[in-house]
């Protein structure tokens, strides 16, 4: 077990709580039982030791050597699922508790790395804090231990002797209600059922779980008998489709239960719900049902595997608790235990600091009258408020930065980690004069002052108030300071993913490009979609890169899966492209390449691309494309069509050559690329979603809104991007990253063109120099004619020098004045430096100096060197 570490001796506040907590359990009625028993005591033992999730395993006769998990409480899916069977003779600290029928902890690390073979790679703690440990105590019986209740937590210390007097009270205090009837205690005008022998009902319990695997695409359905029995179905009749979970459904629920899977498997999270269910034999039931989404390898949704039990007694009770002859303190109390069940799955569920704020008003303020919340977050020395209800905006900027250490009691609560109740305005006053406006200003006369401490350390304090005065009794006191405990691990919790999905955002906005660039041969707009809230960050990107000759590759990319890592790897690919665009390689020869960079990075990085290049003197377009689904090409009379091409396997699974499709494009046609975000989820599949894009597309006569300059073209792809993305994915809510980039090419005019064949001779450099000279006098750039005669000249004299003809001699001009000259030869012309006695060698190093920009590019007869000159507009 490690270096133990104790937190203090028996009288700190942890034990203080500890003691209270006692006192709650004696409090609870016997209208909990059952699986709302386990869940309450796995919420008291997480908030007691501040841990950041629990479970309960049950095991006992007829359950073998085997524990079985029952409930979970705050811990990640994919974790949970590697503990649903536990070998009870392991090691394994649920196992060992018992087995032993004692106390038990481990690190968390130690847990899992000595058994992967039981665990999995599943259930391995990365995400958990250093240091991180599972603690585990026995649920004891008359007959001895029926379970164990385990905590993950992420102290480095022992738990305090009042903690593990807690812990060895509430796990005999759960064993023994679990030991009882099978049956809850009869609720008012009712009578009991027969007593059964200790512990049976719990192995009924257990013996009635229905399990279920679901098969989205086919329909088909696996159930136990459990399953079977809880619907009332004969399993000899039982056809194994999902139309016969349907049909026993009320009819009521039926509508809302089929919204709540499709959310769950659009948002890819667990399901779970409560809903009646009316068996063939007339008899009606209430049943809770949890599932889990399961993925196929390419991370669609494949099938959804869970559970099922009956839960009629439950209902039965709350509903005769609540009949005319019920009294108003037990129908109070209904209602305030159906909001703390409320408030436990909703902070359980909740992912952000602003859900945990939403929860905790929308349940705790109904559930004792009150009338405004305020959570803060303790930030260096002071506390920050990071939610609020019931206050004006104005009174929360009067307290925006409360010093740690000042005379506040939210501050003092914090401090002396102990809850603070203040009855009256009076109360305040007198106690904490020198803020006596605050309860005017706030509009208040009534507080519970909470601190919020998890993994044993203090995050913040939350304010319950109250209007008029209030005597709490100490039942409230409890309930409050158990509250808290669970809002103090949902904070911090969310505080942390908030913090990591920001950083991850931040480094993918800053892997995209900032800002795409002016091109004369194209114009573009973009939009970037990231997953809903419930996903990571993705690897889509998109980028426009300028080339030479009026020229511009347009690329659009997926890195498959989702996180950090896909995001790093997507900025690696895009930096990777540039490079190789640079180089003005052809669209296969590029992906070749990438492919090569992909594969490098390990067996499990994939990723799709779309590779274009733009000519706008020859309106040509080439493309390629590795496992990524073809552009739309709109053209002017608005008729919509996609490439008929091989797309490839992904990069890192292909195996070049990768085919390639060449196009003309008349001036002013729209290419629309995308990533499989915009046009596929689990209601429809990618071809339905390309159909659903050539729809928007479709009858689109470009350029679009009647306006021809730049400036409102802009503004029409712009106001397309919207229009797509509206169209294809309503509320803007998708579960994938989504990418989309839109361009209108543009044709260079023939007047802005100008090309001669050279003879290979030395007298084509004089012959370069006329054409240049006379060229740019008739386009007016006299002041570049010296510079681009000697730039052709000396280009034309390395050809006649060093390659072969024929030769060409080519004129753009765009934004910049590009001067080419072309030749059949392959070799690749190098800068050298030349001694201070060399007679030549120096004319690429004057080829640099005088131009902007210069580069080579293989063309399908050889090589172009190219030049540019940036043009001055008066």
């Amino acid at each position: 077990m490690g270096e133990r570490r104790t937190q203090g001796p028996q009288g700190t506040p942890a034990d203080q709580i500890s003691d209270k907590r006692k006192r709650l359990l004696a409090e609870v009625g016997d209208d909990l039982w059952g699986i709302e028993l386990l869940r309450f005591a796995i919420q008291q033992a997480v908030a007691d030791l501040a841990g950041l999730g629990g479970m309960v395993h049950l095991g006992g006769p007829g359950q073998g050597s085997g524990l079985r998990l029952a409930v979970t409480s705050g811990l990640p899916p994919a974790f949970a699922e590697a503990w649903e069977r536990v070998d009870g003779n392991g090691p394994l600290a649920p196992a060992r508790a018992f087995r032993h029928a004692t106390f038990v902890r481990g690190s968390l690390a130690s847990v899992v790395a000595g058994i992967p073979q039981q665990v999995g790679s599943s259930a391995e703690p990365r995400s958990w804090p250093a240091g991180a440990a599972m603690v585990a105590v026995p649920l004891v019986g008359p007959g001895g231990p029926i379970g164990a209740l385990s905590v993950v937590t992420a102290s480095p210390y022992e738990p305090s002797p009042g903690q593990l007097a807690f812990l060895d009270t509430l796990g005999r205090w759960a064993g023994e209600r679990l030991s009882r009837s099978a049956a809850p205690p009869p609720g008012p005008g009712r009578t009991g059922r027969p007593e059964q022998a200790p512990g049976s009902h719990l192995r009924q319990e257990l013996q009635a779980v229905g399990t279920w695997d679901w098969d989205i695409r086919t329909g088909e359905v696996i159930w136990n008998d459990a399953m079977l029995a809880v619907l009332g179905i004969d399993p000899g009749t039982f056809d194994g489709r999902i139309e016969t979970w349907t049909g026993v459904v009320h009819p009521e629920d039926l509508p809302w239960v089929l919204a709540d899977i499709e959310e769950a498997i659009r948002a890819g999270r667990m399901y779970s719900t409560e809903y009646r269910v009316c068996r063939p034999d007339g008899t009606p039931v209430w049943v809770r049902a949890r599932g889990r989404l399961v993925v196929d390898e390419n991370g669609e949704p494949a099938r959804m595997i869970g559970t099922l039990w009956d839960i009629t007694r439950t209902h039965d009770d709350l509903e005769a608790l609540t009949e005319p002859g019920a009294s108003d303190a037990e129908r109070a109390a209904v209602a305030r235990a159906s909001r703390i069940k409320q408030l436990t799955r909703a902070l359980a569920e909740a992912a952000t600091v602003r859900d945990v704020v939403g929860a905790s008003a929308d349940h705790i303020l109904p559930s004792f009258g009150a009338a405004g919340l305020i959570l803060t977050f303790l930030e260096g020395d002071h506390l920050r408020p990071v939610g609020f209800t019931g206050y004006s905006q104005e009174f929360v900027d009067r307290i925006a930065r409360i010093p740690a250490s000042g005379a506040y009691p939210i501050a003092e609560t914090l401090r002396d980690r102990t809850p603070m109740f203040i009855n009256s305005a009076e109360e305040y006053i007198e106690r904490y004069p020198t803020t006596a406006d605050l309860p005017a200003a706030g509009g208040k006369r009534a507080w519970a002052f909470l601190p919020l401490i998890a993994s044993g350390r203090p995050v913040g304090s939350c304010v319950v108030s109250f209007t008029e005065p209030r005597r709490f009794t100490g039942e409230e006191r409890n309930l409050l300071t158990a509250l808290s405990g669970l809002v103090a691990q949902a904070m911090e919790r969310a505080r942390l993913y908030d913090r990591e999905h920001t950083r991850a955002q931040e480094l993918q906005r800053g892997l995209l490009p900032r800002g795409l660039p002016s091109v004369p041969a194209l114009t573009a707009a973009a939009r970037y979609l990231p997953a809903g809230k419930d996903m990571e960050v993705g690897g889509d990107w998109y980028d426009v890169i300028p080339l030479s000759a009026d020229r511009a590759a347009i690329v659009i990319g997926d890195v498959m899966g989702h996180g950090v890592a896909e995001a790093v790897t997507m900025g690696r690919l895009r930096t990777a492209l540039r490079t190789l665009a640079d180089l003005e390689l052809p669209p296969d020869e590029l992906l070749s390449h990438l492919n090569d960079l992909v594969s490098d990075l390990g067996d499990d990085f994939y990723a799709t691309c779309l590779y274009l290049v733009y000519d706008a003197t020859t309106r040509s377009c080439v493309l390629a494309r590795a496992g990524h689904p073809p552009p739309a090409v709109v053209h002017p009379d608005g008729s919509v069509r996609f490439p008929d091409a091989d797309p490839n396997s992904p990069l890192g699974a292909a195996t070049p050559p990768f085919d390639t499709v060449e196009m003309e494009l008349p001036e002013g046609s729209l290419l629309v690329l995308y990533t499989d975000g915009l046009v596929e989820s689990p209601a429809f599949d990618i071809d339905q979603g390309m159909a659903q894009l050539a729809e928007a597309l479709s009858g689109l006569e470009t350029p679009s809104c009647g306006h021809e300059d730049q400036h409102h073209r802009d503004i029409c792809l712009e106001c397309l991007c919207d229009r797509l993305t509206t169209a294809l994915l309503p509320g803007q809510e998708t579960t994938d990253d989504a990418a989309l980039l839109i361009v209108r090419t543009h044709a260079l005019p023939g007047d802005d063109m100008a090309s001669w064949p050279l003879p290979e001779h030395p007298r084509a450099a004089g012959q370069a120099r006329e054409h240049v000279r006379a060229q740019l006098s008739a386009w007016h750039l006299d002041d570049l004619s010296m510079t681009t005669e000697l730039l052709a000249s000396e280009l034309v004299g390395n050809v006649i020098r060093h390659a072969k003809g024929p030769i060409h001699l080519r004129l753009l001009r765009t934004d910049v004045l590009t001067c080419e000259v072309s030749d059949a030869s392959l070799t690749t012309p190098r800068i050298r430096r030349a001694a201070d006695t060399d007679e030549g060698g120096r004319g690429l190093q004057l080829v640099a100096a005088l131009s902007h920009r210069w580069g080579t590019r293989y063309t399908g007869a050889g090589k172009c060197i190219w030049t540019e000159q940036p043009l001055t507009h008066d």
